[in-house]
């Protein structure tokens, strides 16, 4: 294990096509052969992986979107006093799309010019492009707004359901769209009729969620082991029930990692320690056992050989599998 120890907390852990990346709570994105970008005058507050593979973008208490590579940090975008909480980008498309108070923002690499902005009703929480990489949902209080990312003027596609919604993503089909709630549970939508989908009994907040099993299996957190919500079929999750591998009384799981093409789940738990497992297989590898502060960032490599994590001290590692 290659092990790092930051003077600020970690905000995400990244792999771009090259090795890991970690996005500080000081403003800095630092890679894993060293480098150093120094992006943000403040926090960075999310960050995601460049659509070209290269790098990463990141939005910051700053009011900027930056793209740091290994050697320069290039200013894409900004929004003067506010603070940008949410990121995602599609390799497919070439877009990134941020979040700053009600406003949703898309850009495109390839076009310094291009920019659209979709305001909401409330303040958005997450965003997220579907896999094809041409529409965004945003969560945000009372539901979720589907938008086509690159049409300037519409009325996006609203999906309701009670509560604070704090992030969103898609179905890797593009079938469902769900988002984690603040009242520890998950909704969900299957999109072709806009029927809702309940997703409860967590005992904690869910964090962030990862689809693995070529999209057959849905892992989240907040719970004392890894929940897995089945997804086969057109009816996804309705119905059926959820089930839960890793278990442990002792601890609660407060990050997962997946990626949709591969079986593996890697869980980072409160109490620092952090595992892997192929829920079709039997039994945990263990890649940090020893206890200490809270897992805060969690990420695999695009083929799940590699996995980096990031505690709430500072600590971080990298682990080849």
């Amino acid at each position: 294990m290659k092990t790092f120890t930051f003077d600020a907390q970690v905000t995400a852990a990244l792999f771009d096509r090259i090795g890991a990346v970690f996005a500080l709570g000081d403003g800095a994105v630092v890679f894993e052969s060293g480098e150093r970008a120094e992006a943000h005058d403040g926090a960075v507050l999310c960050a995601c992986v460049h659509p070209s593979g290269d790098g990463v973008v990141t939005g910051g208490d700053d009011g900027k979107l930056v793209w740091s590579r290994r050697g320069e940090s290039v200013l894409l975008a900004t929004a003067k006093g506010q603070w940008i909480d949410a990121v995602d980008a599609a390799s497919e498309t070439g877009l990134i799309a941020f979040a700053f108070g009600k406003t949703l923002s898309v850009i495109d690499v390839a076009d310094a010019a291009f920019r659209r902005d979709f305001v909401h009703e409330r303040t958005v929480s997450g965003v997220a492009f579907e896999p094809k990489g041409r529409r965004v949902a945003a969560s945000t209080y009372g539901g979720a707004a589907l938008w086509y990312a690159r049409i300037a003027q519409q009325q996006p596609t609203v999906l309701k359901w009670a509560g604070s919604h704090t992030g969103v993503g898609w179905s890797p089909d593009g079938a469902f769209l769900i988002t984690t709630m603040q009242d520890n549970q998950l909704h969900g939508w299957r999109l072709k009729d806009q029927r809702n989908m309940r997703m409860g009994g967590y005992p904690a907040k869910i964090r962030n969620m990862a689809f693995l099993s070529r999209g057959r299996l849905l892992a989240t957190p907040g719970a004392q082991g890894v929940v897995l919500w089945p997804f086969e079929g057109s009816n996804g999750p309705m119905g059926r029930e959820a089930t839960e591998i890793g278990f442990d009384e002792t601890s609660l799981v407060n990050l997962v990692a997946a990626q949709a093409k591969h079986g593996r789940v890697a869980a980072g738990l409160n109490d620092g320690r952090v595992w892997v497992a192929d829920p079709s297989a039997q039994g945990l590898e263990r890649v940090k056992a020893d206890k200490g502060a809270p897992i805060v960032a969690l990420a695999f490599d695009a083929e799940t050989t590699r996995l980096a994590w990031a505690d709430e001290d500072g600590q971080a590692g990298i682990v080849d599998l």
